[in-house]
């Protein structure tokens, strides 16, 4: 499918594969081609082909991309390292600056509300959790990514807040009770999109802060990936 990308426009891909579905984006000057689909643990022999196929779509190859971004995190350990993986992969061949965009901010910003609870399923009865406010076209953190567990996520001040991610689903219950009144609309089924992540990319690139490949690094915020035997 094709959206709009608002202006100044540069060529742009996007990859995204920190939940179970691998979502994919090039952005060609104004144009942006995208392509999400159910990846199960197979993101890693099914990405490169699938943007290879949006390249094409696209009428691009990689010596005319200017900047590679990627779902830096929180998610699932592998997911991220894949995504972080398969963009230095592509950004070190040509020496293209490369972009870690968050997963809970690119939930925000596929919403199209102003104010967003974004919510991912972290496992071991956690979630990734931020709140964000647009304000002026720019977003800003209320809380900055973290996990907690979902009877302990941090309050929002106001009502009318958007909830999104599969924190939502997963936990509703918990999530409900503990932001009773403040949220007007809600989406349990959201996932982090790589076109939302290729608009949150755009002016990144624009003022010259892509980063070297090598230095491209994700946001894991939990610290470890499993539950010892004593705590299970």
């Amino acid at each position: 499918m094709r959206h709009r990308l608002a202006p100044p426009a540069v060529n742009l891909v996007a990859l995204e594969t920190s939940t179970e579905y691998c979502s994919l984006a090039v952005g060609r000057g104004a144009q942006v081609f995208e392509r999400s689909f159910h990846a199960g643990q197979r993101h890693s022999e099914l990405a490169l082909p699938a943007l290879r196929d949006l390249l094409q779509q696209a009428g691009l190859d990689m010596q005319r991309v200017d900047g590679v971004a990627f779902g830096a995190g929180p998610g699932s350990f592998t997911g991220l390292r894949i995504a972080c993986g398969l963009a230095q992969g592509l950004a070190l061949a040509r020496n293209l600056p490369v972009a870690g965009i968050g997963t809970l901010l690119a939930l925000a910003e596929n919403s199209g509300a102003a104010r967003v609870i974004a919510c991912l399923d972290a496992r071991m009865g956690e979630v990734y959790h931020a709140a964000y406010r647009k304000i002026g076209g720019d977003w800003t953190e209320e809380h900055a990514p973290a996990l907690y567990k979902p009877d302990d996520v941090p309050a929002v001040e106001g009502d009318g807040w958007m909830a999104c991610g599969s924190g939502f689903r997963v936990h509703a219950a918990a999530l409900a009770q503990r932001y009773a009144g403040a949220i007007a609309r809600s989406d349990a089924e959201a996932v982090p999109n790589a076109g939302a992540m290729l608009r949150l990319a755009q002016p990144v690139f624009a003022r010259g802060q892509g980063v070297d490949a090598a230095a491209a690094v994700p946001l894991y915020v939990r610290d470890k990936v499993a539950l010892k035997s004593s705590e299970r």
